[in-house]
């Protein structure tokens, strides 16, 4: 897949394994092939990696978890997820579950609005008690799996940058039981319909959690967490 395509038939038969692989073709493959390939090449590995691969998440679980970011972030030409979702077993029940949690995702905005705006005329408000249990409602409805809940919110405000709320579910995904690496890839499914930035960010929110004690990591992720010099370029620079 690196060698560039000279002729039409390389383009054809570069794109045909593709799809065979995949089972479908987006405009970005094409383009990739013809002026792109080395690029193509790391991307598909990525992307197998990513999302084709099994790891701690089982396919059900990673198409909610999927779905839930798709619907936060209008991204309206990955439909194969729901064909994906339906192969691991979900249907149209996990594709509402999925609406209704990102759409509560948006409405953190409004939630973070009183708790800024209106908090010297609320000062018993519990606007993050008010956030969850709406959640929990919709939750129960659904009868989703807690700890999926919060991967998948977290992978959602992820895409929105809504840091507090990030914390607020990867400290909920450790309290409702769910494995580290099972947060991980959830916010790592994220990289490509939110940006790889957002993911960036969002891992240094769990980094500081982790430091602060308001999670209890294993040693693995305690020791990631440690450890110093992971702010970029500007602390390595001494521009920070």
């Amino acid at each position: 897949m690196n060698r560039t395509p000279r002729t039409s038939e390389d383009v054809a038969e570069l794109l045909t394994g593709l799809k065979a692989k995949r089972g479908y073709l987006l405009p970005h493959h094409g383009l990739m092939a013809v002026a792109l390939p080395d690029l193509l090449t790391a991307y598909d590995a990525t992307y197998t990696a990513l999302t084709l691969q099994d790891r701690t998440l089982t396919l059900y679980q990673k198409e909610i978890v999927w779905l839930i970011i798709l619907v936060s972030t209008g991204e309206a030409i990955a439909t194969h997820h729901i064909d994906r979702l339906r192969k691991g077993g979900g249907g149209d029940a996990e594709i509402a579950a999925a609406l209704a949690f990102a759409a509560w995702a948006d409405g953190a905005d409004r939630h973070a609005f009183v708790d800024r705006c209106w908090r010297p005329h609320l000062d018993r408000f519990d606007v993050v008690g008010s956030y969850r249990d709406g959640l929990e409602t919709l939750r129960a409805r659904h009868g989703t799996m807690p700890w999926i809940v919060e991967i998948g919110m977290a992978a959602a405000h992820q895409c929105h940058r809504r840091w507090d709320w990030v914390g607020e579910h990867i400290t909920g995904a450790y309290a409702e039981g769910a494995e580290e690496k099972a947060i991980a890839e959830g916010l790592a499914l994220a990289m490509f319909p939110g940006g790889v930035p957002n993911f960036v960010d969002a891992c240094d929110v769990w980094r500081e959690l982790i430091v602060s004690g308001k999670v209890d990591a294993s040693a693995p992720f305690r020791a990631w967490a440690e450890m110093t010099g992971q702010g970029g370029f500007d602390e390595a620079s001494g521009k920070s």
